[in-house]
């Protein structure tokens, strides 16, 4: 049974493993807390019992279920590893789609470019509207910052001096997005750089803003890239690379990469290895994505690299997409027309389940340093933002 959009459900109509899973999580049905989810349309209960993490999030897309503060809700799930629980209600399509992952290579290279149309090419309004001034859609550094502009600049900063970047030294940057990083880079420390990026709009903007730099925007796969570089940066794009790709991808970096070279990989990580990645995620945010684990990393870079530094500051990335939210937020107004109703309940789950995900510490948020067994020269590797 339906019941209106102005009325709430019957608490007494809930399946008991859903009323179980959210009372033992600290969360009530239609309750008064801003954590409390309000459930306007009974359907919700099928969609999460029958599809799990993506029935939920649907159900979220279309109006069926509210909450005041989302990010908590979600926390007090991930915290409670009641997510795990939700998997298990739907066995039978996690272990289909572990196995898809397992077989079919998601990530291969005539896959390259669709998480930049799907995802990066969403519009360029709206990036603009909720990043900061150099569009920079990754986690920032919060430890000295007072909001998202310095926190994503202390960021490119410790980035730049974890490279020792040099002037005249060539810097390759595989995922550049908008050119935040090359921008940055070629500007205060003097290099010339080669930015690379599967996204049309991300590469027409990049070039815009770098214009008059050293700077060079190409839309290329990784793969396909040639030469050699002082040093290699991926911020943000490791997520896209796959397992099945990590030994190509490591290998493309060792060869590109001079003997005395360094790489900074800086990427989301796992606290756990994962069989598959989450169904809403992959539907409606990444196609394709995976997060890795510690050990699926290290597997695949030894006996190419050496790992040099390890620096984990996850924590910073709940405040970077509690930022994002509230630009989104007050810039809704003027994008309203655009976008719609339906793609903001889609954006604002994406942002807050994203901070919960963080918040509960499932997961990571990693810069690793990486250089050839033929450097010569020891690597230090720096925190504080006053470091040299």
């Amino acid at each position: 049974m339906k019941s209106n959009a102005c009325e709430l459900v019957d608490i007494q109509r809930i399946p008991k493993p859903i009323a179980e899973l959210l009372h033992k999580v600290g969360v009530n049905i239609n309750g008064p807390e801003p954590h409390d989810i309000q459930i306007s349309d009974e359907r919700v209960f099928g969609a999460v019992l029958s599809h799990g993490s993506l029935g939920l999030g649907e159900a979220y897309m279309n109006g069926w279920w509210t909450v005041e503060k989302l990010d908590e809700m979600m926390f007090r799930l991930m915290r409670s590893d009641a997510d795990e629980l939700v998997k298990a209600w739907t066995k039978v399509q996690w272990v289909l789609r572990a196995l898809r992952e397992k077989v079919i290579n998601l990530q291969a290279p005539a896959r390259a470019f669709k998480v930049g149309e799907h995802h990066y090419d969403t519009g360029n309004d709206l990036f603009e509207a909720m990043l900061d001034p150099l569009m920079i859609y990754s986690c920032g550094y919060w430890e000295q910052a007072q909001s998202l502009e310095d926190a994503q600049l202390h960021k490119l900063d410790m980035i730049c001096k974890k490279l020792q970047l040099k002037p005249g030294e060539k810097l390759l940057d595989i995922g550049c997005g908008w050119g935040g990083l090359a921008w940055y880079a070629a500007t205060h420390f003097g290099v010339q750089v080669l930015g690379i990026t599967v996204s049309a709009q991300q590469q027409a903007y990049a070039r815009a803003r770098c214009k008059g730099l050293p700077v060079a925007i190409e839309l290329i796969d990784y793969r396909d890239l040639t030469g050699q570089f002082d040093k290699v940066v991926s911020v943000g794009m490791f997520e896209h690379v796959g397992l099945k790709n990590y030994s190509d991808y490591f290998d493309a970096v060792r060869g590109l990469m001079k003997t005395e070279g360094l790489f900074l990989l800086h990427t989301i990580g796992g606290f756990e290895k994962t069989e598959a990645t989450d169904p809403w995620i992959d539907r409606y945010i990444f196609p394709n994505g995976k997060i890795p684990s510690p050990g699926e990393i290290t597997e695949h870079v030894e006996g190419k690299l050496v790992l040099e530094d390890w620096h984990n500051f996850g924590t910073d990335y709940d405040k970077t997409l509690m930022a994002w939210h509230a630009n989104f937020e007050k810039a809704w107004p003027q994008l309203e027309q655009r976008y719609g109703e339906r793609f903001k309940r889609m954006w604002t789950y994406y942002l807050m389940t994203c901070a919960a995900y963080f918040r509960a510490r499932k997961g990571m948020l990693w810069q690793l340093v990486f250089s050839h067994r033929q450097r010569p020269e020891t690597y230090r590797s720096i925190r504080p933002l006053n470091s040299t």
